[in-house]
Order: C-alpha cells, then structure tokens, then sequence
C-alpha cells in the first residue's frame, strides 16, 4: 500500500507533532495548580523548533546538557540557561563568552573546588544536592554545602536535584516516593543556606518520572524534565506514559528474511536505533524496539531482537514463526524506541507527521558538545 512516508529514504526519524503537543499540553495540566515554573531539559529534542512548543523564546528558562545546546538555543533567542552537569573548569571560558554577550547562564557544582573556580569568574552557580544516592551532589546536613555556599558568596543563586534512582522504580508508588524525597533534600537544603545568610533564589528539581508523579512542589521554585516531550519505551515501562503517547519512532524498511529463524531483516540496525537496551532490565523486555506499522500501531508482539550496525533484526518476542509474506521486501515499518535521547541522536533531522500522517515539515537537530 502506498503511504506518504515512502518517498523517504529510511532509516529516518519521525516525530508525530500531535503526540507532542499532546505531551506538552499534558505537563502544563500537571503544573499549573503548583504554580511552579518549568524549566524544560532540552538535551532530548536538541531542536529548536521542538523546544519552541514547549516554551517561547523569552517566555522562560531551559535547561541543557551541553554548552553547544546553550550556544545553539541562546542563538534562538533563549537566554535563560542553566547547565545541569557539574561544570569543569576548563569550560569557564566558554561559559564567560557566552555571558558576556548577554546569555543568563548558570552553572551547577557540589564541591568546593569547583566553588573556588567559579567564584573567581563571578559566573553564577546553584549548589547540586544528591537526593538519592544516584549520582552526583552534596547530602542534605553534610557540612560541605554551607562551605561550598561561603566559598561561591555573592555568585550562589540556589540548589538543585535530580532524582535519577526513580527510573529504576518498579511502581508508581516508588516514584512517588522518589518525588517526596527529592522535594524535602532540596527544600531542607535552601532552609539551611538561608539560615546561615547564604542566597538561595532558586529550588530546582526535576526528571520526567517524579514530576508526573509529585503530589506536591512547595518550597520548590522550579522543575526540570525533558523526555516528557516525547517520551519512549523505557518510560513506558515505568508507567509514566503509554506506548500511545511516544511521539518518536524510526522508520524503516524490510530488506530480506530469515524465515527458518523467524526473522525479518531492516535497513536499521544499532546505527540508527542507538545501542540502548535499557529495558532489559525491566518487566518487558523490548530488545532495541517495538515494531510498529506505517501508522505506528504495535505489530503481533514484533520487536527488534537483534541489531548489527546497520541490520535490524525482528522476530516475535517469543520466538515462532513469522509470516514473511505479510512483510514482504520493500515494506515500511516504525520502530518505538527504547530510549529518545540515544536514538534521536542518531539522527540529524525529525522528519514531522502531520494529522493524516503526511511528512508536514523537517526539524533539524544537533548533537555532540
């Protein structure tokens, strides 16, 4: 059957603009009785015209993980920027220049050697707070955030968290719990910088799983999240959204078949899916990706078992035989993936589904640092 999609080469990466903004309009519900801001983590889209839905130019905060994504977006006009990864001194300069030509940007940091190279550069810094063992960032009570705070003086614009160890929460409730505890560490921590003297205007939290979960945000000033945009299998796995609201997918195509081995071979592999097997390690194993037809409805329990650099390989998540007739050569198929942010940046571009399923326009992205 002919498609609208068949005059693009695959693989290529689609993005389906009315789950966007459905994703979009869906986290504005969620935060606008908290009356708290949303600072939007940019590093899944790395695209301008995606982010631009989520919040205008000049309308509010973002977040990056990159300084190329704060060069790129203060380029489109954003200028308030926090950049979430522990800063390294050798990228001050870099953070200076883009000061100087007007971009608000602010660094995190939860060590008093990174204080003492930020405090000389007068580059403003929120102090990271480990909330949950997951990573980074100075615990609640620990006495390095009071020295950490005196050290960055007049540049400490607040405190900031991110709950990492709720994706690998096994039900709503954890994740939940993960939201409580990453809202009382900052909160706790603010009070203290506070008690001592120290400015504290900011209290940051955020990831996809405990915003949509978080019962309440009081005493935050701002939350972050960035897969809700488009969201993918591993989120999906963790119940904080449905196969139906990913608004990412790859097409691709069928080049040939293994039939003695229940197989049907694509023409996108590892290359153009990522290598992430992140929900191996959940309830249901989508191996590198759900199969979808052209209109992005899940196929009799098909997924991509296998992948080489450019081959995928997809077989029943079971095993068994497959009907090779029904996917015959030459047939375009969609494949959900497992973790948006690898997978998109495999790609240089979102090839846009329109309402009838018509490619409406090309976004382009960027990766790399």
């Amino acid at each position: 059957m002919n498609s609208p999609l068949s005059a693009l080469e695959t693989p290529a990466l689609l993005l389906d603009r009315t789950k966007l903004d459905r994703n979009l309009t869906r986290m504005r519900g969620k935060l606008a009785p908290h009356k708290v801001a949303l600072r939007p983590h940019v590093k899944t889209a790395k695209s301008v015209d995606v982010v631009k839905r989520a919040v205008a130019p000049g309308t509010g905060g973002i977040t990056v993980s990159t300084l190329k994504e704060a060069d790129q977006f203060f380029a489109a006009g954003y200028k308030d920027i926090l950049y979430a990864v522990g800063i390294a001194p050798n990228k001050l300069d870099h953070v200076a220049a883009l000061r100087a030509r007007g971009c608000d940007l602010k660094v995190i940091l939860d060590n008093v050697e990174a204080a003492r190279a930020v405090a000389a550069t007068g580059v403003p810094a929120l102090i990271e707070i480990d909330s949950d063992g997951h990573r980074a960032g100075v615990k609640p009570g620990d006495a390095r955030l009071l020295e950490t705070g005196r050290v960055l003086g007049v540049n400490l614009r607040g405190v900031m968290t991110h709950a990492g160890g709720s994706y690998d929460c096994k039900s709503v409730d954890e994740i939940r719990g993960y939201a409580r505890r990453e809202r009382e560490a900052v909160v706790q921590c603010a009070h203290e910088l506070k008690a001592a003297g120290l400015r504290c205007d900011i209290v940051s939290v955020g990831s996809s799983p405990t915003v949509t979960y978080g019962e309440t945000f009081a005493g935050v000033t701002e939350v972050r999240a960035g897969v809700y945009m488009l969201f993918d299998l591993f989120m999906a796995g963790i119940n904080v959204c449905s196969l139906d609201d990913i608004a990412l997918s790859v097409l691709t195509t069928v080049i040939g078949h293994q039939a003695e081995k229940g197989w049907i071979l694509t023409d996108a592999g590892w290359m153009a899916m990522s290598r992430d097997r992140g929900t191996a390690g959940q309830a249901m194993d989508q191996g590198y990706g759900v199969v979808c037809d052209i209109d992005g409805r899940p196929l009799d329990d098909l997924i991509v078992s296998g992948a080489n650099q450019e081959h995928g390989i997809i077989s029943r998540r079971a095993g068994g035989e497959i009907d090779v007739m029904q996917y015959p050569v030459g047939r375009l198929l969609r494949v959900l993936p497992n973790h948006a942010c690898a997978t998109a940046a495999q790609h240089a571009a979102y090839h846009v589904l329109g309402n009838a399923g018509e490619i409406e326009s090309v976004w382009p992205r960027f990766s790399g640092w």
